[in-house]
């Protein structure tokens, strides 16, 4: 029997697990309904320069990302990596000195400007007792339910951006134990993990692209502009729009077009109603050029009580210069607003970051309305093999530790291929 692996989806899963695959021998197709790489994390062609569909920030702890990136042979200067630093202009200011773990994020917490010494105390206080229960809860509760014990201030200026930032979600909706997920491999584990890192090149080009090339390279075919309408059960598999004859599937699509795919399939009605039970947080950018001589203190900015939380300077990272990005995470109210409305919002919170601001050449925003799901307490997400042997899934809203994130998305991808392994091995018992 054909050991070809079909996968459905080219985003940061669907090339994780083609990646995988092709290491281990196996040959994999590929289909992508989009002609651009990378899914919700992808390049962006402007009239002006090339965008992102959204700001990513990974992290040291992105160990499976940063894995595939070296495999595959993607570019060195891709990511700007940069000591933990969190910065509300004027009013907060966190950075991690080069020291190890855990006296990095001790030494961060007590020399943050803008914290009283009571409110640094709670905060050690606070990863100390998280760190002694090993990071896990009796019963997942909400991020807001978690800190309620935290003074007002390190919750405004430390835990509740971290939230947002790594969850997409609001903290008083937020899963705590997600969260907590997240800081036992980020601010307490290694001091490297804990490290930012920030895109130097566009998203497509630091995996997807590379990825594609490796798997291509290995035996494998990815086919851009490709819409797959139907997947079908053979005698020997599968069969992709009545094509191919393929031992086993990945469906590393999103979530909303999962069902389309699946409908043939009677036992995975109860897939169905899972994700069709879903809530979608939207991410909204905006995009402002300005002059090529202006740009911000520091690469990253997080903005308080303002329309956006997070400010990059595109100049510092991509080259770009006097382009800056905001980035607005879990608002359903800007994703509504008219383009020229939320560009004057945003225009205004980079003027009291750099003064005697010009007026921007040119402003472009990209919404993603379904750009993750809503990491809530308990929220049940589906496991990578299905109830149909051979059909596996892959993406950031498959069961695991991390929320959606490029993490997440990769190391479904990795648990995708290892599932198609376990399977041939089934097979020949």
């Amino acid at each position: 029997m054909s050991r070809r692996i079909a996968i459905v989806g080219a985003g940061f899963a669907g090339l994780a697990a083609g990646v995988e695959l092709a290491r281990q021998g196996i040959a994999v197709d590929i289909f992508e309904a989009s002609r651009t790489l990378g899914g919700r994390a992808r390049k962006v062609d402007g009239d002006e320069l090339v965008l992102d569909n959204g700001v990513h920030i990974l992290s040291g702890a992105y160990r499976e990302t940063l894995r595939l990136m070296h495999l595959v042979g993607a570019p060195r200067t891709g990511l700007l990596r940069l000591p933990l630093a969190l910065e509300f202009p004027g009013e907060f200011r966190l950075q991690a000195p080069r020291l190890p773990a855990p006296l990095h994020l001790a030494s961060a917490l007590l020399t943050a400007r803008g914290l009283a010494w009571s409110d640094k105390a709670a905060a050690v206080a606070f990863m100390r007792r998280m760190r002694q229960a090993r990071f896990r809860l009796d019963s997942d509760t909400t991020v807001s339910t978690l800190l309620a014990s935290q003074p007002e201030a390190a919750r405004r200026f430390l835990w509740e951006p971290l939230c947002l930032a790594a969850l997409n979600t609001l903290p008083e909706r937020a899963s705590a134990q997600v969260f907590l997920n997240v800081l036992r491999d980020s601010l307490a584990a290694k001091r490297a993990a804990s490290d930012l890192l920030l895109p130097t090149i566009d998203l497509s080009s630091l995996l997807p692209i590379p990825a594609a090339r490796y798997i291509e390279t290995h035996g494998g075919r990815v086919e851009l502009g490709r819409r797959v309408t139907r997947i079908q059960r053979t005698p020997t598999g599968f069969a992709i729009d009545e094509q191919g004859a393929y031992a086993q599937a990945v469906l590393a699509v999103a979530p909303q077009h999962l069902p389309a795919l699946i409908g043939e399939f009677p036992e995975l009605a109860a897939l169905t109603r899972q994700v069709g039970s879903f809530v979608w947080e939207p991410i909204v950018t905006c995009y402002l050029a300005y002059p090529e001589t202006v740009r911000l203190p520091q690469p990253m900015l997080a903005v308080l009580r303002g329309t956006a939380q997070w400010l990059f300077d595109r100049g510092q990272t991509h080259g770009q210069a006097g382009l800056i990005a905001a980035v607005i995470s879990a608002s359903r109210r800007q994703q509504d607003t008219a383009a020229e409305d939320l560009a004057r919002e945003i225009d205004a919170e980079v003027r009291a970051v750099v003064p005697s601001l010009p007026t921007p050449r040119w402003q472009r925003i990209i919404t993603e309305r379904r750009a993750t799901f809503a990491c809530t307490p308990n929220l049940s997400r589906p496991q990578t093999p299905t109830a149909v042997p051979g059909l596996h899934l892959a993406g950031d809203y498959i069961a695991g530790d991390y929320p959606a994130t490029i993490e997440g998305a990769v190391r479904s991808g990795t648990f995708a291929a290892q599932s198609v392994i376990d399977q041939f091995a089934s097979d020949q018992v």
